[in-house]
């Protein structure tokens, strides 16, 4: 179906007049009588009787007028969603309870006009990401691509945030005591993080961790979520897993898990977003703004090798737009 003959018929119904319709619209009368007489063909039925004073409907196009208006206001919904500038701004995270997923819905809470759709591609492969944002179909992804030298020349990788890292145990796990740890007290402890992707930005992060601290980091096993993971902690004297200083976590209060974090030197995993190079969502600014205002990791922190240089951001989004 033609939605500018509905469009053009919603418009004649609720002005009385095709030429008023056609004025309104920025076409002639007669290209509004020839979508008008297109929709009736289609539709086998006569929608208008014409009088002294203009149009009315009939009774087909009584019926017709609701579901009309339904549908042009769909058209001009999904519009407004997909046009740059008016659109809301889609950034895909990792997961909805990552760092992520958290530091942005602060920022959403004290810019509660903002329209914010926050999304999860889940794949593992951070190439798809990119697709995705060179497509258009997210503005921004929280992904990192450990050899940025690869990225296609259209989008462009910058430092968000880096979020320090904690050991997660049971209370029965002997560093549950702890209130600070260092790294090399973590060497001989069994690191749990199942289900590690390979060729993925964190499986990376974690190889290059093991060996810059001698860490015994176990991916053996398949990965049944964080509420299992988070029961096996609780029930084990030697299994502990490394969690996001801003992740969010649930569990019941007998689990007594502890979050202990590491210090001297802080283990941070890089956060960077992807974006285009030309046109970002005119939204993007004042996100980026917003994480330069996070509180600075100390000068002692360890992160992996392809970490983006964290940098001045203002003004990041609109040099290149230029």
């Amino acid at each position: 179906m033609d939605t500018e003959a509905v469009r053009s018929f919603v418009r004649a119904a609720e002005l009385g007049q095709l030429q008023h319709a056609a004025d309104e619209l920025g076409v002639t009368q007669q290209a509004v009588s020839k979508r008008i007489a297109t929709l009736e063909r289609d539709l086998g039925v006569r929608l208008f009787t014409r009088t002294a004073r203009g149009v009315e409907l009939t009774l087909d196009g009584q019926a017709l007028l609701p579901h009309a208006r339904d549908v042009v206001a769909g058209v001009d919904r999904g519009m407004a969603a997909i046009r740059p500038g008016s659109r809301t701004l889609r950034i895909d995270v990792l997961g909805l309870r990552s760092a992520q997923a958290v530091v942005l819905h602060d920022y959403w809470r004290s810019h509660p006009e903002t329209d914010l759709d926050v999304v999860t591609l889940r794949v593992d492969d951070p190439r798809a990401a990119v697709a995705a944002v060179q497509a258009g179909d997210i503005d921004a992804s929280f992904r990192s691509v450990t050899d940025p030298a690869t990225l296609p020349s259209d989008v462009h990788m910058i430092h968000a945030f880096d979020s320090p890292t904690e050991l997660l145990v049971g209370p029965r796990h002997p560093l549950a005591s702890a209130r600070t740890l260092t790294p090399a007290q973590l060497r001989r402890h069994r690191i749990w993080v199942p289900g590690i992707a390979p060729r993925s930005e964190w499986a990376d992060f974690y190889d290059q961790l093991a060996t810059a601290f001698d860490l015994r980091v176990d991916a053996a096993g398949p990965n049944f979520g964080n509420e299992v993971l988070l029961d096996i902690l609780a029930d084990s004297a030697d299994v502990a897993t490394l969690v996001g200083s801003r992740d969010r976590y649930i569990w019941p209060t007998n689990h007594d898990l502890r979050r202990i974090p590491i210090v001297k030197p802080t283990l941070a995993y890089p956060l960077s977003l992807i974006l285009p190079r030309a046109n970002p969502h005119p939204g993007l600014q004042a996100v980026i703004d917003h994480f330069a205002s996070l509180a600075p990791l100390p000068t002692t922190t360890w992160r992996p090798t392809w970490a983006t240089t964290p940098r001045h951001r203002e003004g990041a989004v609109e040099h290149h737009r230029r």
